[in-house]
């Protein structure tokens, strides 16, 4: 049994060190949040959706429009492109550069369904950027 009687020197000694632990579970909790967030933020197709409030983006010198008519039909600036085509087409249009905007312009009547087939086969031809076209000033009519 051993009994320490010197009860002299017991001031505690001061650590100059800093403590990181704290510092360690902030970062980990952030990357974290990160690590949940990133994938939110990221979509498959970049789309530009113009709003009421918001102004006009500008266009680019010559825009690529491709529309989608009521009867499904396509068009390529005012050229009538058929759907097995549009890889073709588009890549003459745009140079062959896949990087350049589409603006795509859809009929109020096109089922939406019918849209996201067009932006499929856009994708698929290598087009990503694809920019929706509304009518300016939020104008809506039934």
């Amino acid at each position: 049994m051993a009994i320490k009687l010197d009860q002299g020197d017991t001031d505690l000694v001061e650590n100059h060190e800093i403590n990181v632990t704290p510092f360690i579970d902030v970062m980990l909790v952030l990357l974290i949040i990160f690590m949940v967030a990133a994938p939110l933020a990221t979509i498959d197709i970049p789309v530009d959706l113009p709003s009421a409030s918001a102004a006009p983006q500008p266009r680019p010198d010559k825009p690529v429009w491709l529309t989608l008519k009521n009867d499904l039909g396509l068009m390529i600036g005012e050229v009538n492109v058929a759907p097995q085509s549009l890889a073709a087409a588009l890549d003459s249009a745009t140079g062959g550069d896949h990087e350049k905007r589409i603006y795509l312009r859809a009929d109020r009547a096109v089922a939406y369904g019918d849209l996201m087939s067009l932006m499929d086969r856009l994708r698929g031809a290598g087009y990503a950027r694809i920019a929706l076209v509304g009518q300016e000033g939020g104008a809506h009519h039934d």
